[in-house]
């Protein structure tokens, strides 16, 4: 089940960004907050604000990843050799729901959550139901059979709004993770 508290949309009007590039996002239609104070909220951004906005957007692009998950991620993205902000980003970018969304067998990162918890995706031939699971490289990542007929999933592919990157292997219902991205390879929109 996803941890998601509020609406997505919300969190796109509250950040003042549309977050996941979507076509529908609100932002689009309205830049101020959502509530009554939506529009007389403004102000100078401290510096821990600015570096809050910055984590809740990230947290808020990959699908709502809780604070302890996120926390667990950095600290291990920090321990490893080379750049923190890299790192972490490969990390997150390895979870197996960022995966699937990547693969376009999901239109949203909450469709893919779904999927995965739902049992429809298999890894190396093995099915899986952890969201969170981290792929490592080599790794192939298909659907069930049901789920290859899924209407979600044949709308998803035929997405126009999104590319399956480079560092994502695909051959029909089947993705191979190739290498871990670096951040200028992974896709945000904006």
């Amino acid at each position: 089940m996803s941890k998601r508290s509020s609406a997505k949309y919300k969190l796109d009007r509250r950040l003042g960004e549309n977050i996941w590039g979507r076509p529908k996002s609100p932002v689009n239609k309205r830049e101020y907050g959502p509530g009554q104070h939506g529009q007389r909220r403004k102000g100078k951004m401290s510096d821990f604000g600015t570096q809050l906005r910055a984590k809740q957007k990230l947290k808020g692009y990959y699908g709502d990843v809780t604070e302890k998950q996120f926390k667990r991620t950095y600290e291990e993205a920090s321990r490893m050799k080379g750049d923190t902000g890299q790192n972490l980003i490969g990390l997150l970018e390895q979870r197996l729901d960022m995966i699937v969304y990547r693969a376009k067998f999901a239109p949203t990162v909450w469709a893919a959550r779904q999927l995965v918890s739902h049992g429809h995706v298999r890894v190396n031939g093995v099915k899986c139901n952890i969201a969170s699971r981290r792929c490592y490289v080599g790794d192939e990542i298909s659907l069930g059979t049901k789920a290859q007929e899924m209407a979600l999933v044949l709308e998803a592919q035929t997405l126009a709004e999104r590319d399956i990157p480079e560092y994502i292997g695909a051959d029909g219902t089947k993705v191979t993770f190739n290498r871990v991205p670096t951040l200028d390879e992974v896709p945000y929109p904006g």
